[in-house]
């Protein structure tokens, strides 16, 4: 019996189940990366001081993450990976994290340290992806998920044109994302990091 180490499977690894790029999940795909400008611009417009328009920016910011959640499991169900939708999706949830960010801290509605903590946890976990990539991938955990979630709903609850008195609201959600982005980085690091050994020894 073979002792080399087998990597356990990932969504990363999955198959190409079609070789066309016209599928379901590429749509929502693309459809993610064409609302991420009307984001910007939304958010963006008359200073972020239109709660009618910053309504529409949380209303298509909260429709771009759907369309994150179903494209990937269709897919798998369907049977219709795409080397396309591989490359693209991961590139559309970066980009509409970094605009939602990064335009609500240019507002001066979320402090620009918190962006720059959750923006360089998704540039360091990339990274890591690429140094453990010839050992294998690391599947995504439950922890990386509620993340992610935790995410939608702090910015999304930064993005509504709330009341004052939802304040404490959005700062506890902007807390418990903190603290999942940062955990669940240290703990891919650790993942990678172990990863890469196991994988070296077994060369």
């Amino acid at each position: 019996m073979s002792s080399r180490f087998v990597p356990p499977p990932d969504h990363a690894g999955d198959p190409v189940g079609v070789s066309g790029w016209r599928t379901l999940p590429n749509l929502l795909t693309l459809i993610r990366l064409l609302l991420i400008p009307v984001l910007a611009v939304l958010l963006l417009a008359d200073d972020g001081a239109d709660p009618a328009v910053r309504s529409w920016a949380t209303a298509v910011f909260l429709v771009a993450a759907i369309t994150d959640l179903l494209d990937g499991e269709l897919a798998r169900r369907s049977g219709t990976v795409t080397t396309v939708g591989k490359v693209a999706d991961p590139i559309a949830d970066k980009a509409l994290t970094a605009v939602a960010l990064i335009g609500l801290s240019a507002l001066g509605d979320l402090p620009w340290w918190v962006t720059i903590v959750i923006l360089a946890r998704e540039i360091v976990v990339t990274a890591l992806r690429f140094w453990v990539i010839r050992h294998g991938v690391i599947p995504a955990s439950r922890g990386g998920k509620a993340k992610t979630v935790a995410q939608v709903v702090a910015i999304a609850l930064c993005l509504a044109p709330l009341p004052d008195a939802f304040d404490p609201i959005r700062v506890i959600a902007v807390g418990i994302a903190l603290v999942l982005t940062v955990v669940t980085g240290v703990d891919y690091a650790v993942r990678a990091w172990r990863l890469r050994q196991r994988g070296r020894m077994a060369l």
